[in-house]
């Protein structure tokens, strides 16, 4: 065990990132989002979401994540309150028909499928799982009527790509959380049905708001079961986001400078290339990251299978003082003293562990810049 106080190690500046954040959610923020909110405060903060100038916005950021997603023709953006864990509870109303399948492979993964096994007017879920570190695969099944798949599990760093079950039923649905996942990774709109998010990742917003992408044939189970009169709370109902959504705006009040900088994170992306141009730049960021790890004895990169290392959360490995490695704990202490912060694992995946947020808006060299800095903090540690 090192002697040394983690808060005591100096990283020399010249070594330093520009700008140290990599958490994965709330994640960095771009200062000219910070400015777009300054440039607004006089304009739509402490003003009415149901006129013009926010519904303008609320329109401009629809029609961004239209064009970043290049959604086809029928797709709608909706929006509502309360961010991606209310999300789950809303499709338990108003997307789920009877029955659902999940694919757990991590924390975040696992909620949904809770949130649909305890609901008392849903068939129990089939649920499919996987150690941390892997996916399971989604299996065509009678009955099933909607299929949930994590885009990005946020918890241990695996991306997965996002394919229809063959032989799935004509109508079922294919529910994608995509939290961490959308604006930074690819997808194809023609495999997916509802692609939901909030903007505290890849759009370095903040949170409390839920985003989701819905095809015409979600728009129709969603009129479907509102004509049904499943009895749904009015702030979970789908049916009254969805018509809000049309019209601009949102069922209750959401907060604006949240829509602020989301909309001026979308122009930007949209400015860079669009999704390819954004997952481009966090591929490159990982790139950075997985070399570096395989490159040392004492760090690895904690997924094996090279085409589930997630671009957007990357988590590696540290050996432990035994094997010649480090308190991951100790590492992320002294980063934290330089100014260099969220680097800490996931608590509930108990692993010595660092994950390195490498969204859109993480500079590729601010991650080699991190590299070395771990490296000087090892060192620093092993003594």
């Amino acid at each position: 065990m090192s002697t040394t106080d983690p808060r005591s190690i100096r990283i020399s500046p010249d070594l330093l990132p520009a700008d140290g954040r990599f958490g994965c959610g709330p994640s960095k923020v771009r200062v000219e989002q910070v400015e777009a909110l300054a440039a607004a405060g006089g304009k739509l903060l402490g003003t009415s979401h149901r006129q013009a100038p926010v519904k303008n916005l609320v329109g401009a950021l629809r029609s961004g994540l239209r064009d970043l997603f290049s959604l086809p023709d029928g797709w709608e953006i909706v929006l509502g309150n309360g961010g991606s864990t209310v999300f789950w509870d809303v499709a338990t109303f108003g997307l789920i028909e009877n029955r659902s399948q999940h694919l757990v492979f991590g924390e975040f993964s696992s909620k949904f499928a809770e949130a649909a096994s305890v609901a008392p007017h849903l068939g129990q879920p089939t649920v499919i799982k996987c150690d941390p570190g892997s996916h399971p695969v989604a299996t065509a099944e009678p009955g099933i009527d909607s299929y949930a798949f994590t885009h990005n599990e946020t918890s241990t760093g695996v991306m997965m790509p996002l394919v229809r079950p063959v032989g799935a039923d004509a109508d079922s649905l294919v529910i994608v959380d995509a939290t961490s996942a959308a604006g930074g990774l690819l997808w194809d709109p023609s495999e997916v049905d509802v692609y939901y998010f909030a903007p505290q990742k890849c759009f370095a917003s903040d949170g409390g708001l839920w985003v989701a992408a819905c095809s015409p044939r979600a728009i129709e189970r969603i009129n479907r079961i509102a004509s049904s009169k499943r009895w749904t709370p009015a702030s979970l109902d789908i049916k009254i986001a969805l018509d809000n959504s049309v019209a601009n705006q949102t069922y209750n009040t959401p907060a604006l400078a949240t829509l602020v900088m989301f909309e001026a994170q979308v122009r930007w992306m949209n400015g860079l290339g669009g999704l390819a141009a954004c997952n481009a730049r966090s591929k490159r960021s990982s790139d950075i990251l997985y070399s570096w790890a395989e490159s040392k004895s004492w760090a690895n990169p904690f997924v094996t299978d090279k085409a589930m290392r997630s671009h957007v959360v990357g988590t590696i490995d540290i050996a432990a003082s035994a094997d010649g490695g480090v308190d991951a704990n100790d590492v992320c202490t002294a980063l934290r003293a330089n100014g260099v912060v969220d680097t800490d694992s996931y608590r509930k995946l108990g692993r010595n562990q660092l994950r390195v947020g490498m969204f859109p808006a993480v500079d590729p060299d601010d991650v080699m810049a991190l590299t070395r800095c771990i490296d000087v903090v090892v060192d620093a540690l092993r003594g």
